[in-house]
C-alpha cells in the first residue's frame, strides 16, 4: 500500500512551550527591557514603555500580514519604498563586434533580390494623389 507524503511543510519546531524560538526572543527581548526599565525610570514611564514594547513584541512574534511575517513585510515595504522606480533596460551580453558583423549579413544582397532601400519616404506624394482623387 502506498502512501503520499506530504512535501513543502515548513514549519517552526516550538522549542519552548507553546512558542517558537524567534516568538520567544521578541518577547523574551522586551520582558528584559521591561525589567531594566522597571529599575531605572519612574513607574508612569514604565507602563507606557511596558505596553509600547509589549505590543511591538506580540505583533513582530505572532502577527502576519497575506501569509508573511511582520518583519518579512515590513522589510520589503521598506526595500521598494527606498528602491529607484525608474526601469531601464540595460543592453548586455553582446560585443560591438559582433553587432557590427549581424549588421553587415543583414545588408548583404543576393543576384535575384530586386529590393531597395529608399532614400527619402513617398508619403508626400501619397497625400498629394489623395487630395487630388476626393476632389
Amino acid at each position: 500500500m502506498r502512501f503520499t507524503v506530504p512535501q513543502f511543510i515548513e514549519r517552526e519546531a516550538k522549542i519552548i512551550g507553546p512558542l517558537t524560538f524567534k516568538q520567544f526572543l521578541y518577547i523574551g527581548s522586551a520582558g528584559l527591557a521591561c525589567f531594566m526599565i522597571y529599575f531605572s525610570f519612574s513607574f508612569d514611564i514604565f507602563l507606557m514603555s511596558c505596553f509600547f514594547l509589549g505590543g511591538i513584541a506580540v505583533a513582530f512574534a505572532f502577527l502576519e500580514i497575506d501569509g508573511a511575517p511582520l518583519q518579512k513585510f515590513l522589510w520589503n515595504f521598506f526595500k521598494y519604498n527606498l528602491s529607484p522606480k525608474i526601469y531601464l533596460w540595460k543592453n548586455g551580453g553582446m560585443e560591438k563586434a559582433n553587432i557590427q558583423g549581424k549588421i553587415q549579413i543583414q545588408e548583404t544582397k543576393t543576384e535575384g533580390d530586386n529590393l531597395s532601400i529608399g532614400g527619402k519616404s513617398s508619403l508626400k506624394n501619397i497625400k498629394t494623389k489623395i487630395e487630388i482623387e476626393t476632389k
